[in-house]
């Protein structure tokens, strides 16, 4: 059996959790493939550095992308360069590619898989979203029989262990968020996680490949999770929601919402009780119905598990050429369908309204109840907690430019000092 010749381009804690999986797991990996998968080589920016499974190292990354030895490559660096030029040149080369990158698919996938495709190879991403939780594969082959509607999503380890620990502990988000970083939870710069940006990345390729549309990141709606405070979390769990940081993609006849932010969820949703560093995935599909799955989002075999997952169907289909498209539809059925603009976003949503001393909250409901009345927009629940200086009002189903409209006109009311909202699911 002719062994299939890998090239690894990186050697970081997921590279090097593919090199850990393919070598414990290499009798169960034989038994399913007809080629056996061998590290071949691996660039490194550097010859001195622990190499515990005795890989043969290069600094050039030519050693990969141009050695005709090599059939597959593996891209596990990040970031957008010099990741876009080395994964264009093995694809220009003829060579087919497995990344885990998901800020360069979301930014660049389009141009890549294009390429990929004009060059008769593969380009699979399987590790870009969600760890080893095989959510992209069950997009596009496991649930192809229907026509999606929903994918709502934990996406990100980081918010979601920062808002379980406020949750927990009751503590405030910039101490949840030291612990994260000492718990190695959370980078020393953690920007991309906790302003919704890794999230958002993970969710244009899962709406991509739920919706058969082409990747589309630039119309995403993107919240973090630093606006939350400690006494959101006690107010809403107090209501009998938990909040979390939620990726969303839903299709309708008016079009598709893309967007990240925080959410309410009522404590019994399965979303709910995702916790920790775990990433859950909840699909609608017309056919199956309510789909949920959970796993392990983050880690070094846990990723690798997904990397290696996209080689095995590599080597399948070189040989039977049966696989399903990256996105699950050929690029000639891809249809653009219009992103709706953040005012149209419809949902039930939390106010809270932040009021001075001086002023007793029971006015202020009463206020409330005057713009609800004049915007139109019915009050599921309005109550005072006096506690915290605020009055909360969760609204029935709307369209956020009538939340807009309510938050600008109550910020009028003699003493309203803040204002906040948070959309519920």
């Amino acid at each position: 059996m002719e062994p299939l010749k890998v090239g690894l381009i990186g050697l970081g804690t997921v590279a090097s959790g593919v090199a850990a999986v393919l070598t414990k797991n290499s009798r169960e990996i034989t038994r399913r493939i007809t080629r056996t998968p061998i590290i071949e080589k691996v660039f490194v920016r550097s010859l001195e550095r622990d190499n515990p499974y005795n890989l043969d190292l290069t600094t050039s990354i030519a050693d990969i992308t141009d050695n005709p030895d090599i059939d597959v490559v593996i891209e596990l660096i990040g970031g957008i360069e010099p990741a876009l030029t080395y994964i264009k040149t093995a694809l220009n080369n003829g060579k087919s590619v497995i990344t885990a990158n998901k800020e360069l698919i979301a930014l660049h996938g389009n141009e890549l898989l294009q390429l990929a495709q004009e060059k008769g190879v593969f380009l699979r991403f399987e590790a870009s979203v969600a760890g080893g939780l095989p959510i992209l594969k069950l997009l596009r082959e496991g649930l192809a029989a229907n026509e999606i509607d929903t994918v709502m999503g934990i996406i990100n380890g980081t918010s979601n262990y920062i808002l379980t620990e406020m949750s927990h502990k009751g503590v405030n988000f910039d101490q949840c968020l030291k612990e994260a970083q000492a718990h190695g939870y959370a980078e020393a710069d953690p920007t991309f996680d906790i302003k919704g940006i890794d999230a958002a990345h993970k969710l244009t390729i899962l709406a991509a490949t739920a919706f058969g549309t082409p990747l589309n990141f630039e119309d995403m709606h993107i919240e973090g999770i630093d606006t939350i405070t400690a006494e959101d979390i006690a107010i809403t769990q107090a209501e009998g929601y938990t909040i979390k940081h939620l990726g969303i993609a839903r299709k309708s006849k008016q079009g598709i919402e893309l967007r990240v932010h925080p959410t309410l969820l009522a404590k019994e949703h399965q979303l709910a009780q995702v916790d920790g560093v775990l990433n859950g995935v909840y699909v609608v599909g017309n056919a199956v119905g309510e789909q949920f799955y959970s796993g392990r989002g983050a880690g070094s075999e846990a990723t690798a598990s997904a990397v290696i997952a996209d080689l095995i169907e590599i080597i399948h289909n070189n040989d039977c050429r049966h696989s399903a498209p990256a996105l699950g539809f050929l690029e000639e059925n891809l249809q653009s369908i219009p992103t709706l603009p953040t005012k149209s976003f419809s949902s039930r949503y939390y106010l809270a309204f932040n009021y001075l001393n001086e002023i007793t909250g029971e006015s202020i409901a009463e206020a409330l109840k005057t713009v609800l009345l004049e915007a139109g927009v019915t009050a599921e629940k309005i109550k005072v907690y006096d506690q915290y200086q605020q009055v909360i009002l969760f609204l029935e189903k709307t369209v956020q430019e009538n939340v807009e409209n309510i938050i600008n006109n109550a910020m009028l009311i003699k003493g309203i000092e803040d204002s906040k909202f948070i959309r519920v699911e």
